[in-house]
């Protein structure tokens, strides 16, 4: 199951950084999953500062 990213986010990019697979990018207004690379390992949501990633 992938993760998201809630409207807590204030797009430090600490998660994109974390990601193996490089499936966080920013989007419009904070940062997004791509959850057909999301392998849900939960490194993002463990660095997340604002703890706004959680699984879907």
């Amino acid at each position: 199951m992938a993760y998201k990213i809630s409207d807590a986010c204030i797009s430090c990019g600490t998660c994109a950084d974390q990601c193996p697979m490089g499936a966080i990018s920013q989007g419009d207004t904070q940062y997004v999953i791509d959850a057909d690379t999301c392998i849900s390992c939960g490194s993002c949501a463990g660095a997340c500062p604002m703890g706004a990633i959680e699984e879907e």
